[in-house]
């Protein structure tokens, strides 16, 4: 895993957010310019019940333009 300053964990169990979960994420990244995604982790589990969806972004700060 590459080096990393911070953590973003997106998460939810109810399906309508789970279907819009790329959107959210999308717009998280759009208010975070100064961020660069080194890594992801995506999560799954589920009981008979619930369906839990999680997607964990590790990020360091863009380094300013010169």
């Amino acid at each position: 895993m590459a080096e990393f300053t911070g953590v973003k964990v997106f998460s939810t169990t109810l399906a309508r957010d789970r279907e819009v979960m790329g959107e959210t994420i999308t717009r998280w990244l759009g208010a975070h310019p100064g961020v660069e995604i080194v890594d992801r982790l995506v999560t799954q589990s589920s009981d008979k019940e619930f369906h839990c969806l999680t997607i964990t972004l590790f990020f360091r700060e863009k380094a300013p333009s010169p």
